[in-house]
């Protein structure tokens, strides 16, 4: 089915109320910067409307939008008009093979204050905590360390995630694209107990980051025989399958005396010895934290039989490190063989040439001034899929040694988000410093609002700036 809007935004009015007359609220600013970010990873503008535009719209049934992304706050959980279009929107997609609805936190909410409809739901949290009240703050300064850190990373999850949405839901055929994208790049990140669940969805948004898809999508079932039918599907997709055993032994489904931590595990093992059988790639990381002083009897008996049952270990390597110790490892896991094949195609050092495919033409003397110094030029991708294009993109942030972001006929908001994505390296995986980072503005383009970025600025005629930019070069050179 064909939608004429891509993401409805629905939220309480007075989370949108402008602390100044000039300036634009909370919600309108999240629409613009969501609208960018799509426009990254989609290659195309979307059609992001808010309600209060779309009530004097058609279709109050909200069948013709694809996604809804729900703005929560104590407003709007006592707003009868948001609970409502959450309820209409619902029922217009419930017939959807996947998840269409996306809950934004603009406040902290607990599972109980939340709607019943998007408790299950992963939620995006945009906003800031005081360190020493643990009282919540809104961003008054949008690019500022702290909202890097927070509210655009989590922007940069939600725009990738709805971007998958729309890809499959744009796609005729459904059900044999998800398997086509799963066989390519999907990871079983395991359900945890909750005292592991903030550490689950860190590991998640940075596989997510590198490109791959992360399985299982939804809560699991209750059920036990739906937890085994379901666990064992995803599994039938992924090479390689994570978990993660803290000092909470987890939900037992109904029908069970294991947890869902204990299920997973035990079938994942028994995955493990089938597709070694068939000759499948399929390995399994699992990490045991070392601090397990809250644990029961029974979680520490499962905790003593992954060490001790053969059965349960198999193809599996057991750690019980340091988070970040277990993170290197599965980083490695995952990465190390992309890194060795850049590094000998560089056969030396390289530049990250960022640049709009608008300004292919453009940027060409920069390319070459660059090859001929010796360095081997990164490029962005701008054909294949959406998923590939942003694979890459990843890659090259995480193995450039210098970087430039070439300006010529892109605006100055598509330069702040290339500078907030070298900004990010670090968390996409970088294991090198940054030796040089520069924008190059073509004929009179003005750099003045990047003066505070700690980023070399080239401008002038184009002679003028091949002139400097061999400069830059040589420093990293040297």
């Amino acid at each position: 089915m064909a939608f004429d809007i891509d993401v409805l935004i629905t939220y309480a009015e007075k989370d949108n109320e402008a602390a100044q007359k000039n300036e634009q609220g909370w919600v309108s600013q999240f629409k613009k910067f969501l609208e960018l970010m799509l426009l990254q990873v989609l290659g195309s503008k979307p059609n992001i409307i808010l309600k209060s535009e779309f009530d004097t719209a058609t279709a109050p049934s909200l069948n013709n939008a694809a996604i809804l992304v729900a703005v929560l706050s104590k407003e709007f959980v006592q707003s009868g008009r948001c609970l409502d279009n959450v309820e209409t929107f619902n029922k217009a997609a419930s017939e959807s093979k996947i998840n269409r609805v996306f809950k934004v936190m603009k406040a902290p909410l607990t599972l109980i204050e939340q709607p019943p409809r998007l408790r299950d739901l992963l939620g995006y949290e945009m906003y800031q905590l005081d360190t020493e009240t643990g009282l919540q703050k809104e961003y008054s300064d949008f690019f500022s360390q702290e909202a890097e850190k927070q509210y655009w990373m989590k922007l940069v999850d939600l725009a990738y995630d709805i971007h998958d949405a729309l890809m499959i839901l744009n796609e005729g055929n459904i059900k044999s694209e998800v398997k086509n994208i799963y066989k390519r790049k999907s990871i079983y990140l395991a359900e945890t107990g909750h005292d592991l669940s903030v550490q689950r969805n860190i590991i998640k948004r940075e596989l997510q980051r590198h490109g791959y898809i992360v399985l299982p999508k939804n809560t699991l079932p209750t059920k036990l025989s739906d937890v085994e039918q379901e666990v064992k599907r995803d599994l039938e997709e992924c090479s390689l399958s994570i978990h993660l055993i803290g000092s909470a032994y987890g939900e037992i489904p109904e029908g069970s005396e294991r947890s869902i931590v204990d299920i997973q595990n035990k079938i994942s093992a028994e995955a493990a010895l089938a597709k070694k059988q068939s000759k499948q790639e399929f390995s399994r990381l699992i990490w045991i934290s070392q601090n397990l002083k809250n644990a029961s009897d029974k979680q520490k008996a499962f905790i003593d039989s992954i060490k001790r049952d053969t059965e349960v270990q198999e193809g599996a390597e057991i750690l019980q490190t340091p988070l970040e110790d277990f993170k290197n490892i599965m980083r490695d896991e995952l990465l190390e063989s992309q890194e060795r094949r850049v590094a000998d195609e560089s056969g030396g050092k390289s530049i990250y040439l960022v640049h709009d495919k608008i300004d292919d033409t453009e940027v060409k003397p920069f390319r070459e001034a660059i090859e001929k110094s010796g360095f081997k030029v990164l490029s962005p991708a701008f054909e294949g899929e959406l998923l590939e294009v942003r694979k890459q993109h990843i890659d090259n942030l995480r193995n450039f040694d210098g970087a430039i972001i070439f300006k010529g006929k892109v605006n100055d908001q598509w330069v702040r988000m290339k500078v907030l994505d070298l900004l990010k390296a670090p968390g996409f995986g970088r294991k090198k410093p940054i030796q040089g980072k520069a924008i190059v503005g073509t004929g009179s383009a003005n750099l003045d609002n990047f003066k505070n970025q700690n980023m070399t600025l080239i401008t002038g005629d184009t002679n003028r700036s091949l002139e400097t930019l061999k400069n830059f070069l040589q420093e990293i050179t040297s």
